[in-house]
């Protein structure tokens, strides 16, 4: 049964003629009788009862009424909804997030989405990006803002990358480091310096920094959130890099120095979403708020000035 003939068959018994029926649908009478006898076909019983004076519903006809009346009203509702996922007023965002772009870069873009597209209802898990990709693989999650060095690329093959921008890492230390008042260091002066990191293993412990031939940081704490690991910093254990998305979480009482360009590491920064899936009208106005957010942001290719 055609949903078109369903409306035609519901307007006819509103109406209780199919002249009536025609005039309101703008269709001609004879093309209104025609879609009543191929549904009465269909159905192998009479619809209507034929009268002097219009129509009125058979026993079939009640019977299949009910029915019509709640298929086109799911389909209108399906279409109520459809619209109101590409208009975005309603559904769902999932956004994952590295910890460090939670510290302005993703808020900025969701709180700019929110205000744009209130009915949407929003969810933000923070994760490193292996276990981000992860999500998105398993439809956990949207899109995901994650990060990889040059010399580690993320898989292409499987995820869409939309770059969004390049960050250097920065190095922490306390106020009354003896380099504070230094506006680039190289990272072989801090050889005699603890290093406070994220993780022991060698892969992780400078957040995937380029080293110094011959560097071998001395890591004394291990701390896995910024607030342990810079508050640790501030304390004078020891010293830390620190990538510059997180330069708005950073505490006063730290100095953010350049790494020398010789030592220098860039992150580059994504938006990824699984390859080969579509990507809902949530998602593709989101990654275009990150991009405003990302333009937005300094101290990301330039960090130098200003922070020490």
């Amino acid at each position: 049964m055609q949903p078109d003939a369903l409306h035609t068959f519901r307007t006819v018994a509103a109406h209780g003629s199919i002249t009536a029926a025609a005039r309101s649908l703008r269709y001609t009478q004879s093309a209104v009788s025609r879609q009543i006898a191929a549904l009465e076909a269909e159905v192998g019983a009479p619809l209507f009862d034929r009268l002097p004076r219009g129509v009125a519903l058979t026993e079939e006809g009640r019977c299949l009424l009910g029915h019509a009346e709640a298929v086109l009203d799911r389909l209108d509702s399906a279409r109520r909804d459809l619209a109101a996922l590409r208009d975005l007023t309603a559904g769902r965002l999932r956004v994952g997030a590295f910890p460090t772009a939670v510290a302005a870069l993703v808020p900025r873009a969701l709180a700019a989405f929110r205000s744009a597209h209130p009915a949407v209802a929003l969810h933000l898990v923070e994760g490193l990006t292996p276990r981000l990709l992860d999500r998105l693989l398993s439809g956990d999650a949207d899109v995901a803002v994650v990060s990889a060095a040059p010399d580690q690329p993320l898989d292409g093959g499987r995820f869409d990358l939309h770059h969004l921008v390049d960050e250097v890492l920065l190095v922490a230390v306390p106020r009354t480091h003896r380099l504070a008042h230094r506006r680039t260091v190289r990272l072989t002066e801090l050889a005699d310096d603890a290093f406070i990191a994220g993780s022991a293993t060698a892969e992780e412990t400078l957040l995937r920094a380029t080293l110094p031939a011959g560097f071998r940081p001395r890591v004394d704490i291990v701390a896995a959130e910024w607030t342990g690991k810079l508050g640790c910093v501030a304390a004078g254990l020891g010293v830390a890099l620190v990538p510059a998305l997180a330069v708005r979480a950073t505490p006063p009482d730290l100095a953010l120095l350049r790494l020398h360009p010789d030592d220098a590491s860039v992150r580059r920064v994504f938006a990824a979403t699984v390859a080969g899936r579509s990507r809902p009208a949530a998602v593709r106005r989101f990654v275009a708020h990150l991009d405003e957010a990302a333009a937005g942001l300094t101290h990301l290719d330039e960090p130098a000035a200003g922070l020490s």
